[in-house]
């Protein structure tokens, strides 16, 4: 599983340091299968903190520091409230709203260039054009990225085009990234150790991101200046895509997991219904051959297990009725299941 875990963070960090970030997306799901979702972000941390370090190192004329120092104020703070809220519940959730953030870019990756436009040509000394946004919303992004790297462990693509609005060229994008993030993780790290988040599988699972992004940043530098800004981009957009599809698979099967998630579908002569569970809670709906739809919600009002005599649970259900005779009217009540 190391070496497949190597292995996928090499493909992941060679993909990044292309399309301008998202290693960390990309590798969460095979850190699933190594390590507890609490200790999923630390791991990620430390190998991304070392990512950056080489980035800074190779590409450290590209950064651009204005973008920096309006960046990183901003997104200490947030990487704090982040890790703290990591220390009280999971970020299972969270998950699946970046996965479908992120699935977002698929319209910008299938949209066809106008006929007649032609990009502009580039120098090597250019590393940003005249910004389309303002730098006074960047302490705004820093701190919501600061939250979501603390919450998740990577803020990856989920911010990239904010990158490219401010009209920073590939080699700008990877050099300011990673000059923002490196600070980031830092802090991410300290303060995952001061929760109790760092422990040997986990330095063990960071050492293995490491070295791997080390070596893709090596690697990928040689043949970087033969992507131009369009195919960058579409590579951005691909790998944001495909961050979050993977994301979605793996929040949604641990949400299945843990919340106890399941469907049922019964059809008769006369009713069609269908119904969701998630925790305790029962979420269905039922088409009667009358013209009428019920949607229903259920949940245990009362367990009855410790009452003499009694066994079970009492149920509290809340029905809303949609009727063509009799109009839209709610109807509730209590029912009891014997526990076997």
């Amino acid at each position: 599983m190391i070496v497949l875990l190597f292995v996928i963070a090499l493909l992941a960090f060679s993909l990044s340091t292309v399309s301008g970030g998202g290693a960390g997306l990309i590798v969460m799901p095979v850190l699933g299968m190594l390590l507890a979702p609490e200790q999923i972000p630390a791991a990620l941390s430390l190998g991304t903190a070392v990512s950056s370090a080489t980035r800074i190192a190779t590409f450290f004329r590209a950064i651009n520091w204005r973008v920096v120092c309006y960046f990183v104020p901003a997104s200490l703070p947030g990487a704090w409230l982040g890790v703290w809220m990591l220390s009280l519940m999971q970020p299972v959730y969270l998950d699946l709203l970046l996965g479908l953030f992120l699935l977002g870019n698929l319209p910008l990756l299938l949209r066809r260039k106008k006929p007649g436009t032609a990009t502009q040509p580039q120098t090597a000394e250019s590393t940003i054009a005249p910004p389309a946004v303002s730098m006074r919303f960047l302490p705004v992004i820093g701190l919501l990225a600061g939250f979501i790297s603390g919450f998740t462990g990577a803020v990856g693509l989920l911010f990239n085009a904010f990158y490219h609005r401010l009209g920073l060229r590939k080699e700008a994008i990877i050099a300011t990234r990673a000059a923002n993030d490196i600070l980031l993780h830092l802090t991410k790290i300290g303060l995952y150790a001061a929760y109790g988040l760092l422990n040997q599988q986990v330095l063990l699972a960071g050492a293995v991101v490491a070295l791997a992004g080390v070596a893709a940043t090596l690697l990928v530098r040689f043949w970087l200046h033969l992507v131009n800004e369009e195919v960058f981009r579409s590579i951005g957009h691909a790998a944001a895509c495909a961050a979050g599809a993977a994301m979605l698979v793996m929040a949604g099967q641990q949400v299945i997991r843990q919340d106890h998630v399941h469907t049922t579908l019964n059809a008769t002569h006369s009713v069609v219904s269908a119904s969701m569970g998630w925790r305790t809670h029962i979420y269905s709906v039922a088409f009667e051959p009358n013209r009428e739809i019920e949607l229903k919600h259920t949940h245990p009002a009362f367990n009855t297990g410790r009452v003499p005599g009694q066994r079970g649970y009492w149920y509290r259900a809340s029905v809303l009725h949609v009727s063509m005779k009799r109009g839209i009217y709610i109807t509730r009540g209590l029912s009891h299941t014997i526990k076997t």
